[in-house]
């Protein structure tokens, strides 16, 4: 076994477990505040669901890298291998949505009264539940259409693009079923993006001109502590920031993967490393020892 290999491996493994363990505590925090009765914020929902999806991501990404950085190449079977890679996009997908909404919902909600969210922001937390059942069903749908493409071409002995990613077999997909990727996939994705950018735009000016507003409020009580609405969007900017950051840069190494038949060990495993980031570091960039330990208290 290469040294490299094991090199890669161990970090995929680090990572994943890293991961996983932070996605997991986050998770159980929400779950002992939901069963203890606490009272929850309506972004709790939305935290809950972006938990999970990240939990796919990392399982249906870290473990076979990991397994196939070890040496033990196409380690599963067919219909194992498109359900890993189904499972690591659905939650890809859904994790793209729901910070996409995390987002905009805490824009909604510091909004000024009389700007033109007002009417809305009493209205927006009755929505989430459904927004977020929506987006799950409607992914689950939409990304069952590859696994079973392949599944349905992979008995035919004429085909010759096949992509050898280690841990299984990938069969590049015909003009049509790239078309149907880019619609389903590639433009939502660019939309959810560009809201994400708008949003978190918007929230750095109303927190800017509410600075402004209050600071002489402050320089007279001595008190340099910020508001709790103003701590919370900051944490969301930082969350929004590092999504757009890691996610860019995977969607440009996934493109350079998509346009090689056989792409390089250094890329392939470069662009796993790079899409495992934001769910691994997004729960702790979640967690605010204090607001949890008063809550939990309470």
């Amino acid at each position: 076994m290469d040294s490299r290999d094991v090199a890669m491996g161990l970090m995929f493994l680090s990572q994943s477990a890293v991961g996983v363990l932070g996605n997991f505590s986050l998770l159980y925090y929400h779950l002992v505040l939901f069963f203890n009765d606490c009272t929850l914020r309506s972004t709790d929902l939305i935290l809950r669901h972006l938990v999970i999806a990240n939990s796919l991501v990392i399982l249906g990404r870290g473990i076979p890298q990991t397994i196939a950085a070890f040496g033990l190449r196409y380690f599963f079977s067919d219909f194992v291998c498109q359900f890993i890679l189904y499972m690591h996009q659905v939650g890809r997908s859904v994790s793209i949505v729901i910070t996409c909404l995390l987002s905009i919902f805490q824009n909604i909600t510091i909004s000024p009264v009389n700007s033109c969210w007002k009417d809305h922001k009493g209205k927006a937390p009755k929505y989430i539940g459904f927004s977020i059942s929506l987006c799950w069903i409607l992914y689950l749908v939409v990304n069952s259409i590859f696994p079973l493409y392949v599944l349905g071409k992979w008995n035919n002995k004429n085909l010759t693009k096949k992509r050898y990613f280690r841990h299984c077999l990938y069969i590049s997909p015909d003009k049509i079923t790239n078309s149907l990727y880019a619609t389903f996939f590639v433009f939502p994705e660019v939309v959810f993006s560009l809201l994400m950018i708008w949003s978190s735009g918007s929230m750095v000016l109303l927190l800017y001109r509410h600075k402004q507003r209050v600071q002489h409020i402050r320089s007279l009580k001595g008190s340099p502590r910020s508001c709790p609405e103003s701590r919370a969007t900051q944490r969301i900017l930082i969350l929004v920031g590092s999504f757009l950051c890691f996610h860019t840069l995977s969607s440009i190494l996934n493109v350079n993967v998509a346009l090689h038949l056989n792409p390089s060990w250094w890329l392939v495993n470069t662009n796993a490393l790079i899409s495992m980031c934001f769910p691994t570091v997004s729960p702790f960039l979640l967690m605010n020892h204090n607001s949890i330990l008063s809550r939990l208290c309470s």
